[in-house]
């Protein structure tokens, strides 16, 4: 136990552990409340005394929401050294939430925009006061739950922050070397001397990397092996980017780098919130600080993303939610543009429906008066003209390779990529059987198709009327196409039972039996990390690692199989049926358009 003269802690309640300094779980002595105690070892003191006040300096200054609050500097009891009192965060940081098998492939797109917003509003703070960090990473952003049940996102670890006006710059080296500035790199990580010196932009680069891997689950820019392994190649990477890219990839060793302007297709967040942040992307990941955006125009184009409203629209004939970023001010004309750049359907071939009624809107229509959208009640989108149906969109990664040496580094490694696989083959399976089995896509689909046609039917015998049409002779053949669209969509009916058979069914469990392999993953993973911290098994548990690492492979190649064989395949079949059925569809509607012109 140690204490100060007002809080106390164990020093086996360990939160985090750095260079300079041990963070643990603390109370205060009197409330029982707890706080996080940043407690500076023997190495901080060997810094010169302005360095170890800073932080102390810092965290005085700061009073924001989305920055970890200080609360005390106080003296050890025995050994009088400062130590800080802060916040306590009991979630663990971004990486922990990063870490968790749910998120392999990045976060639902509602948290990473949580975790933009905040991200975005603590550096506003720091830059107000002219404050750089230099170690911005996601284990240095810490999370807590909010009254609302909602994250909150806050910046931590300011032993590297100090303050530097705009036009200053530095010399000395922070940081962690994946999320180093390429120049700062050069030096710390490489041991290259030069003259150069940096800005506050370095920050830029490392919230880039920040937000490439909160959105996608991995860095951005990573050698064959990864970039601890392979320094010199991570550099060429990193200095050798080309403008508009926002990743880098060296897959076989000695290979070439896959240069790309998108996120990767497993990123989980849609199209919409992607066509907007990689350009934010491009342009703070840049080498070149003369290049590089400013925080001005990076807090502006962020606040453009985070202040825009999404409009949710599943387009029948694509089987596809598409997400519509925009601001509510803006008009239908610009929502129907935006719409057709995402689907590929024109604005004169756009049908809009919403809670089954037909949905139309004024050209002027500002966006904040449209219907109140959402996953399960979007607005539904028809193309007037057949179009060819996309489905989701997934590439279909193997399983790690296994290296058949005995490694406790290299079995850990492999087992924790297998996690990913394994979790990237339930998200996608889950994702299908939503796709196929959804009211969306099944008797709703069918629902609307025929809502629509009646509507398109009944509209013509109501332009008969107004036209003093002899009713007597268009009313028998209107009346007989009516009964002819109920007999096909309704139950029994031709198009309604060729649509329900296609698809996955919830007896399939495919989702369920690869989670069982997920979890049998998982618990060797777990197991390896404890082996790998052992650095050297005795001869039994060895030989229990070597099993454990045949059944590894064993569940990973069955999870694999589940989800190309069952899953993908049978979602396949749905696009292909489900393209057959709206072209008979598409024929109906030309057909009734035809009758009642």
């Amino acid at each position: 136990m140690q204490s100060t003269a007002n809080y106390l802690w164990l020093i086996s309640d360990l939160l985090g552990q750095g260079a300079t300094a041990n963070v643990y779980r603390g109370r205060h002595k009197k409330t029982g409340d707890l706080y996080a105690v940043k407690v500076f070892n023997n190495l901080s003191f060997l810094r010169p005394l302005d360095v170890q006040m800073r932080e102390f300096e810092v965290l005085k200054k700061l009073n924001h929401k989305n920055i970890v609050k200080l609360f005390a500097v106080e003296e050890e009891s025995n050994t009088r050294h400062k130590v800080l009192v802060m916040e306590y965060c009991p979630c663990g940081s971004l990486y922990t939430v990063l870490e968790e098998s749910s998120n392999a492939y990045g976060l639902p797109e509602d948290e990473f925009l949580i975790v933009l917003q905040d991200v975005v509003a603590g550096m506003n703070h720091l830059r107000e006061y002219g404050i750089v960090h230099r170690d911005i990473k996601p284990g240095n952003i810490m999370r807590v739950i909010g009254e609302d049940g909602r994250s909150v996102y806050k910046l931590t670890d300011f032993g590297a922050a100090r303050e530097l006006d705009d036009d200053e710059q530095f010399v000395s080296l922070y940081g962690t070397e994946e999320y180093l500035h390429p120049d700062m790199y050069e030096r710390a990580v490489l041991r290259k001397e030069h003259q150069k010196k940096y800005g506050a932009t370095v920050d830029l680069w490392s919230i880039g990397v920040t937000f490439f891997h909160a959105a996608t689950g991995s860095l951005p820019f990573r050698p064959f092996e990864g970039p601890r392994r392979n320094k010199e190649v991570m550099y060429k990477i990193i200095t050798e980017k080309p403008s508009g890219t926002v990743s880098g990839q060296q897959k076989f060793e000695n290979g070439k780098i896959e240069w790309s302007t998108e996120m990767p297709v497993s990123c989980n967040l849609s199209k919409g919130l992607q066509s907007l942040l990689t350009p934010v992307l491009a342009n703070i990941l840049e080498a070149d600080q003369e290049k590089c955006w400013g925080f001005d125009q990076f807090f502006a184009e962020t606040s453009d993303i985070l202040h825009r409203t999404v409009v949710l629209v599943f387009s029948l004939q694509q089987a596809t939610l598409h997400y519509i970023y925009i601001h509510q001010y803006n008009t239908a004309t610009l929502f129907q543009e935006l719409l057709s750049r995402r689907c590929s359907i024109p604005v004169h071939n756009q049908e809009l429906l919403y809670e089954g009624r037909r949905l139309q809107l004024e050209p002027n229509r500002q966006a904040q008066t449209f219907p109140r959208t959402s996953r399960d009640n979007p607005i539904m989108l028809l193309s007037r003209e057949s179009v060819a149906t996309v489905g989701l969109i997934f590439e279909d990664p193997s399983p790690p390779k296994v290296q058949p040496r005995y490694d406790l580094d290299l079995d850990a490694s492999y087992a924790k990529v297998t996690i990913y696989y394994a979790s990237y083959a339930k998200c996608y399976a889950r994702l299908y059987e939503e796709g196929t089995q959804h009211p969306a896509t099944t008797k709703l689909s069918v629902k609307m198709w025929y809502r629509l046609l009646l509507i398109c039917c009944l509209s013509g015998l109501w332009l008969i009327c107004c036209l003093s049409v002899q009713i007597s002779n268009s009313l028998v053949p209107m009346e007989q196409t009516v009964q002819d669209i109920k007999s096909k969509f309704l139950s029994g009916g031709v198009l309604t039972d060729s649509w329900t058979q296609a698809g996955t069914h919830p007896e399939d469990r495919n989702v369920e039996r690869i989670k069982v392999l997920l979890d049998s993953i998982t618990a060797i993973y777990h197991q390896f990390k404890k082996d790998k911290a052992e650095r050297r098994l005795p001869y039994n548990e060895e030989q229990i690692h070597k099993f454990d690492k045949q059944k590894l492979v064993f569940h990973a190649t069955k999870a694999r199989s589940l989800f190309t064989e069952e899953c993908a395949m049978k979602y396949r079949l749905f696009i292909s049926k489900s393209e057959e059925w709206m072209r008979k569809v598409s024929d109906e509607v030309n057909e009734v358009s035809v009758f009642c012109r």
